[in-house]
C-alpha cells in the first residue's frame, strides 16, 4: 500500500492535567504503568498503518513517548478541530481517524470496526451508552439507523436529552473529505472554539452517510479527572487479569493482583495474593510469586519461587529453580540457577553462581556515596547470616564466608573467609554491668 492510500490515526494529545490539578501533560498520566498515550498508540498501531500524534508547546515529552511517531503542534489550543487541522496535511487520500489521548482504553477490535463501517457511509464515528449520560453530546439517528446530528446536551431540547445514545468523539472518513470537512468548521460557539463534532452536519449536508458504532461505555469513556483516571485502572487491569489467566497463569487471588500492561506470565505460573508487577517483569513458566511480593523490571526463570514479602528491583534475574525468600530484595542482580537467598537479605549490583546459598540478614555493600560496585559470587559458595560483603569484591566458586563477616577483600575458590573480631569475653562482666544500671536508677 503507498503512503498516500495507507490508513492514518491521528491522536490528539495536546491537553493539558488542568481538571486532574497536575501539572504532567493529561497524556501522560499512567494506567497499568504506562501513559494513556502508550495504551492509545498500541491499540491504534495495531489496526492503521500510520499515526500521527498532535501536542502542544512545550510537550517534549509527550514527542518522547509518541517517538518513533511523528508529532505536529497546536500552538493555540482553539478546540478539537483545530487540533486534526494540524495534522490535515498527513492524511493523504487513505482512511482517517481522529483519536484522543485521554480515551486510551480502545481496543483493536472496537477500531477495525469503526474501519470497516466507514467503508459503507462517508463518516463513521464511536457512540457509547453511560450509565449516566449527564453532559454528553446526544447521537440522533433517523429511521434507517443512520446518524443525522449530534447535538450538545446544552443545546438539545427534553426529547432530545432522552437519547441514551451518545457521543465518543472518534470519528473516521476519507482524508480529503476529513481534510475538507475541517477547513470548513467554524468557531461560532459560546466558547470561539473549533468543534471536531461539526463535521457531522458538514458531511450530512454533502448527502454522505453517516454511522454510528456502538461500543461499550467502560471502553470509550474519557479520563478527566483522578477519580476517573482510577476506574479506568480498574478496567484495565480486569482485561490484564483476565488475559493472564486465559493464557494459562493462576491468580490465586485475581482482585488482589495489580499487573503492567507489558507483564509477561508464562503457561503454569503461579501468583499468590497482593502480588504487584510493575514495567518490564517476565515470569517462566512454572514459577511461582508468593504473596505480598514487588516485582519490577525484572525476569524470574522457570520453576524459581519468589516471596511472600520479596522485592525485585530493575536488572533483577533470578535464574532456573533459584529462590528468593521473605525480606530479600535484588537489584541489578543475576541469582544463578538454584541458588537461595531465603530469608532478610540485600542483593544489590551482584553476581551469584548457580547452588550458591546467602545467609539470612546478608547485604552486599555496593555504594560508596558517588559510585555503585560490584559483587561476585562464584556458584557452590557459601554465604553465612549476617554477612556484609563490601564492593568490589570476588568470592571464588566453593567459597565458604563465616557468619557475622565482613568482607573487604577478594576470597579465594574454595577458601573459608573471617572477618569479624576474635570473640572475647570478661567473666563477671554482665552483673557488673547490671549494677551500674541499677545504681543510675536509683
Amino acid at each position: 500500500m503507498t503512503e498516500a492510500r495507507s490508513a492514518t490515526a491521528v491522536i490528539l494529545a495536546a491537553g493539558l492535567g488542568t481538571r486532574m490539578k497536575s501539572a504532567r501533560p493529561k497524556a501522560l498520566h499512567p494506567i497499568a504503568g504506562q501513559p494513556m498515550l502508550s495504551h492509545l498508540l498500541a491499540s491504534a498501531g495495531a489496526v492503521f498503518d500510520r499515526l500521527v500524534v498532535v501536542t502542544g508547546p512545550e510537550m517534549e515529552a509527550v514527542a518522547r513517548i509518541a517517538a518513533p511517531h511523528p508529532t505536529v503542534i497546536q500552538h493555540e489550543r482553539l478546540g478539537t478541530a483545530h487540533a486534526a487541522s494540524q495534522a490535515a496535511p498527513m492524511f493523504g487520500a487513505g482512511e482517517v481517524a481522529i483519536l484522543y489521548a485521554d480515551n486510551p482504553l480502545i481496543t483493536p477490535e472496537t477500531l477495525r470496526r469503526l474501519k470497516a463501517a466507514r467503508a459503507e457511509a462517508g463518516l463513521a464515528l464511536l457512540a457509547m451508552r453511560p450509565p449516566d449520560p449527564a453532559r454528553y453530546g446526544r447521537v440522533i439517528t433517523n429511521g434507517a439507523g443512520d446518524v443525522t446530528a449530534i447535538v450538545e446536551w446544552a443545546e438539545a431540547n427534553a426529547e432530545q436529552r432522552a437519547v441514551s445514545l451518545c457521543n465518543a468523539g472518534v470519528f473516521c472518513a476519507a482524508g480529503p473529505d476529513l481534510a475538507r470537512w475541517l477547513a470548513a468548521v467554524r468557531a461560532d460557539n459560546a466558547k470561539g472554539e473549533y468543534y471536531l463534532t461539526d463535521v457531522v452536519a458538514l458531511a450530512v449536508a454533502e448527502g454522505k452517510r453517516v454511522v454510528a458504532v456502538e461500543a461499550d461505555y467502560a471502553e470509550l469513556r474519557g479520563i478527566n479527572s483522578r477519580a476517573e483516571l482510577a476506574e479506568a485502572e480498574a478496567t484495565v487491569q480486569t482485561r490484564l487479569r483476565r488475559a493472564a489467566l486465559d493464557g494459562g497463569a493462576t491468580l490465586t487471588a485475581p482482585d488482589t493482583v495489580f499487573l503492567s500492561a507489558d507483564t509477561v506470565l508464562e503457561p503454569d505460573v503461579t501468583v499468590g495474593p497482593h502480588v504487584v508487577f510493575g514495567p518490564g517483569v517476565t515470569v517462566r513458566s512454572g514459577a511461582e510469586i508468593l504473596a505480598f511480593s514487588h516485582l519490577e523490571g525484572c525476569t524470574v526463570d522457570a520453576g524459581a519461587r519468589i516471596g511472600p514479602y520479596a522485592r525485585l528491583r530493575p536488572g533483577a534475574e533470578v535464574g532456573q529453580g533459584a529462590h528468593v525468600g521473605n525480606f530479600v530484595e535484588l537489584k541489578a542482580t543475576r541469582l544463578g540457577a538454584g541458588a537461595k537467598a531465603n530469608h532478610l537479605a540485600y542483593l544489590g549490583d551482584a553476581e551469584i553462581g548457580a547452588g550458591s546459598n546467602i545467609g539470612a540478614g546478608t547485604i552486599t555493600c555496593n555504594y560508596d556515596g558517588h559510585l555503585k560496585h560490584r559483587t561476585v559470587i562464584g556458584a557452590q559458595s557459601f554465604v553465612g547470616s549476617n554477612a556484609t560483603l563490601v564492593a568490589p569484591v570476588t568470592l571464588g566458586d566453593g567459597s565458604f564466608v563465616a557468619a557475622g563477616s565482613t568482607i573487604t577483600r577478594d576470597v579465594a575458590p574454595d577458601a573459608l573467609a573471617f572477618g569479624r573480631a576474635r570473640q572475647a569475653e570478661k567473666l563477671g562482666g554482665g552483673a557488673a554491668i547490671r549494677a551500674t544500671w541499677k545504681k543510675r536508677k536509683e
